[in-house]
């Protein structure tokens, strides 16, 4: 029999609850069937703080005839905090409340405590194999949840979920009187550094520079990427002052510092645009901080622009392209 692993490479734990030596000896051999650690206790009580502690066993085997708590009492103090590791009852009768606590999913298999080593075996060896898949299932539950709102590339939220979180920040806002500002940038030239360094390497650029941007935000602030080198960021709680002090941080704190792509040391820069939601749509509000960005782009690299304070016609100004010479931000 092939040992299963719940847990990656991470040895499986068994707890074996019961004073029936022979019970005993079966499962003890059965857990190192699996190279298992087997943790054994012979009284309800330790049985309880056994199920209960804050790291649970993979597989625990409970005999019904532990004395001074109740078996019912023993598998609601296990499944109290919402643990799903598998339990296994002893119980040479088949009574109608273990019937019941299987179809709640409370107990995950009934097994005859006198039933021979290789019975005991096979109804183990079931129950892993089905919780590894149920683990699998769940894995693949929670990538599929997250890929259908955050981008596959740097991990943000994608540019869909990006605009339902802020309708649902933008309704926080109208029941509170509060504020919440967006920052949207991009990348100044990408287009460049896409033809001079590779996709992959761009690719490995907007991940670090999503990287750099989340560490400056707090724990419910919202990062998305929406366009190919285009970022917003939602701040709630955050006026526009504020979020223009942010700005001038992500410009120093992110595209200051160089990036290393390679053999490449190369320093980027960005252009932002700011607008504040004063409870209205965000439709709005995101207009509002792509006309802003617009303008920011005309006044050329590195700058900042919050609407409402944007100049209508701002100087040209010359910037890095293939006419005015690839190495001015190369190093």
């Amino acid at each position: 029999m092939v040992p299963l692993r719940v847990h990656g490479h991470k040895p499986l734990s068994f707890l074996i609850a019961s004073a029936d030596t022979d019970l005993l000896a079966r499962v003890e051999s059965i857990a190192s069937t699996f190279n298992a650690n087997a943790e054994v206790v012979l009284s309800a009580p330790a049985a309880l703080a056994a199920l209960t502690r804050p790291n649970p066993p993979d597989l625990a085997v409970l005999d019904s005839d532990l004395p001074e708590i109740k078996t019912d009492q023993l598998l609601a103090a296990a499944r109290a905090d919402g643990s799903t590791f598998p339990i296994l009852l002893a119980d040479d009768h088949v009574a109608p409340e273990w019937m019941d606590r299987l179809g709640e999913g409370v107990l995950d298999d009934l097994v005859p405590r006198g039933a021979s080593t290789a019975y005991w075996e096979i109804r183990v060896d079931r129950t892993l194999r089905t919780r590894r898949l149920e683990l699998e299932l769940d894995s693949l539950r929670e990538k599929s949840t997250r890929d259908a709102s955050h981008d596959r590339l740097t991990g943000t939220l994608n540019r869909e979920a990006m605009l339902a979180a802020l309708f649902r920040e933008t309704d926080r806002v109208q029941r509170n009187s509060g504020s919440l500002a967006v920052i949207l940038f991009d990348v100044d030239d990408f287009g460049h550094w896409n033809s001079r360094l590779g996709v992959n390497n761009c690719d490995e650029l907007l991940c670090q520079i999503s990287a750099r941007a989340a560490r400056l935000l707090r724990s419910y602030d919202l990062l998305g990427r929406t366009g190919k080198d285009e970022f917003l960021i939602a701040l709630p709680g955050c006026a526009l002052p504020n979020a223009n002090q942010l700005a001038e941080r992500l410009q120093q704190e992110v595209f200051s510092a160089p990036y290393h792509i390679g053999n490449d040391t190369i320093r980027l820069s960005a252009c932002f645009g700011i607008a504040q939601s004063m409870g209205r749509s965000p439709v709005v509000v995101l207009r509002e901080a792509e006309q802003a960005m617009a303008i920011a782009r005309q006044s050329g690299p590195e700058s900042i622009q919050c609407y409402g304070a944007c100049s209508e016609e701002p100087d040209p100004v010359t910037f890095l392209s293939h006419t005015a010479g690839e190495e001015l931000l190369a190093w």
